[in-house]
């Protein structure tokens, strides 16, 4: 009796350790999860009060003004008014109804940034040579390697069209894009980078020197440190896309003497816009000039800018190339070649003393701008996040550290005191609210180029969208006028209509002198490949009368805000509807 006593004490003791032993391992791990999340929440409070401030005042204030939508019980009804700028608050954020956008898109794209930045710079590591004695024949259709070529940045050697992909290129890629576009080489770069053109690069390096791996294909060349792998393109299997487009710039005035004017030209009866077009092409010119049976290849300049189009009858047929009128009237052609006179860019050689903010909302047009500035002025622009797509779009800035100073600008969206006292001087992009955001609205659902389905329109992210953004595109506007120290706000319709004059302020704002070719060539440049695809749907109106009135309030809030800092007013299309 006294033994099985015994054994049984001795059991529950064990059983009493055990309980102990597990019950503080659980406590141990919960409190450590805890802190972990506390921290987590601390950490996102922070940012998204200091970059989505909302504007709430007391029930009984009268007059016009920016709403918070946190403050209200549910999107729908109106907005509470706020009677001045001064009356800007900073609560904490409500995940109902505040713009969640902000917090979780800037997380992610953090890390996103991190880890594509690492994986790019390992990804730069010098290969072994021995690899490309035998080149790896992965494509289907591949054109006939030519050889190793020395590549300047500065004046390219192959000046046709540019692509960009981080991850995923390969020489049949490249070959492919170059061959849509009928051009005859197609060589490679930096293991990312495509340029397509006509002609052949003077210079051959040796074939080692082009030991850049393709990103996207294993053991084939593409290219290196300006060095180019180069090849001939070979023609289009049956049934390929051939996209060698020709658009029609109108009308002009010729100039007094054509041959100074135009560095090409030939005479040929019968002369058709394919036959010149197809010429100036082959010369890699950007524009294809006809009067008669006259074709003149060349670029906009001072004495032929294409500022002042003509009447298109006194061309006697727009598209006609034998009816010019008397020699003193021209028809002018834009080919598939691009104006490379503005497209070499590079990082600042020394870091910069003024650290520039290129500020907008969401949609506004912040990529396009900042294509502007870069072929503007010749060197990258940066950005507070990373876009891989942005990156292989040409924004070489994207993959910089935003705080390196090696960059003329940089991009944000960022709101709030600390974010913004962060900056010596800014740009501020402001675009009217109902473009924004339809144009973030597509963005978030087709990427930066497509179009938003009518699913998506119809669905309720819509009206929830509007609800939490609409009141971001002010207060955005609202902290940038009271925090920041040196502004230049630019609207982006301003922009778009002179794009010339108001190109040139950005450029004096940064610091910089351009030649007049150099902002001409912008301005024949002015789309680079950020036009969205797809079918637009016309007259497409997906704001109700409800929505409209509470971005009304917002727009003549930030109206008066403008002028009370003696900047221009709101252009007189924003408001209201």
């Amino acid at each position: 009796m006294a033994k099985a006593f015994f054994r049984l004490h001795k059991f529950l003791r064990r059983t009493q350790f055990l309980l102990f032993f597990l019950t503080a391992a659980y406590l141990m791990a919960g409190s450590l999860l805890l802190l972990q999340r506390t921290r987590l929440v601390i950490q996102q409070g922070l940012r998204g009060t200091s970059t989505n401030q909302a504007l709430s005042v007391p029930d009984g204030m009268a007059g016009v003004g920016i709403v918070d939508p946190r403050t209200l019980p549910n999107p729908r009804p109106g907005p509470r008014l706020l009677a001045g700028m001064d009356a800007l608050q900073e609560p904490a954020l409500d995940p109902r109804h505040s713009p969640r956008w902000l917090v979780s898109r800037n997380s992610e794209l953090r890390q996103l940034r991190r880890r594509w930045f690492h994986r790019f710079i390992s990804d730069q590591e010098p290969m072994q040579t021995a690899g490309f004695k035998a080149m790896k024949d992965t494509a289907e259709h591949k054109g006939t390697y030519v050889g190793c070529f020395s590549d300047d940045s500065r004046e390219r050697t192959l000046k046709g069209a540019v692509f960009y992909d981080l991850r995923k290129m390969t020489v049949s890629h490249c070959q492919e894009a170059c061959a849509e576009r009928a051009y005859t080489y197609a060589g490679l770069a930096y293991g990312a980078e495509c340029y397509c053109g006509n002609k052949l690069p003077a210079t051959a390096s040796k074939p080692e020197e082009c030991n850049s791996e393709c990103k996207g294909e294993k053991g084939s060349a593409c290219g290196g440190v300006n060095r180019l792998s180069v090849y001939r393109v070979e023609e289009l299997r049956a049934g390929a896309r051939r996209r060698r487009n020709v658009i029609y710039r109108g009308c002009f005035r010729a100039p007094e003497n054509l041959t100074d004017t135009f560095p090409a030209s030939l005479i040929q009866p019968n002369l058709t816009v394919e036959m010149c077009s197809e010429f100036c092409s082959k010369k890699e010119f950007p524009l294809a000039v006809i009067q008669g049976r006259e074709c003149y290849c060349g670029y906009p300049t001072g004495r032929f800018s294409l500022h002042d189009g003509a009447d298109g009858l006194l061309c006697s047929g727009m598209h006609s190339a034998s009816s010019a009128a008397e020699g003193k009237y021209c028809l002018v052609y834009q080919t598939p070649v691009q104006d490379t006179r503005c497209t070499d860019r590079k990082f600042l050689t020394t870091k910069s003393k003024v650290f520039v903010a290129l500020s907008s909302f969401p949609g506004a047009g912040n990529t396009w701008a900042r294509h502007l500035i870069e072929h503007a002025t010749g060197y990258y622009t940066g950005s507070y996040y990373f876009d891989g797509a942005l990156y292989n779009k040409g924004f070489k800035g994207e993959k910089d550290h935003w705080r390196s100073r090696r960059t003329i600008c940089v991009k944000t969206h960022e709101s709030g005191k600390t974010e913004i006292e962060m900056f010596d001087s800014a740009i501020l992009l402001i675009r009217n609210p109902y473009k924004s955001l339809m144009a973030e609205f597509n963005r978030k659902y087709a990427g930066h180029l497509g179009y938003a389905t009518d699913r998506n329109w119809k669905s309720k992210e819509w009206p929830d969208f509007v609800n939490s953004y609409a009141s971001w595109w002010a207060s955005h506007v609202l902290d940038w006028l009271k925090y920041g120290k040196r502004l230049l706000v630019i609207h982006y319709e301003d922009l778009k209509q002179s794009l010339i004059p108001k190109l040139k302020e950005m450029v004096e704002f940064l610091n910089m002198t351009v030649t007049e070719d150099r902002l001409l060539c912008v301005e024949n440049n002015r789309d680079g490949n950020f036009k969205r695809s797809g079918a637009k749907q016309k007259d497409f109106e997906p704001f109700t009368q409800e929505m409209k009135d509470l971005i009304n309030r917002y727009i003549l809030t930030v109206d008066e805000a403008l002028r009370g800092r003696n900047f221009t007013g709101l252009p007189r299309e924003y408001v209201p509807r």
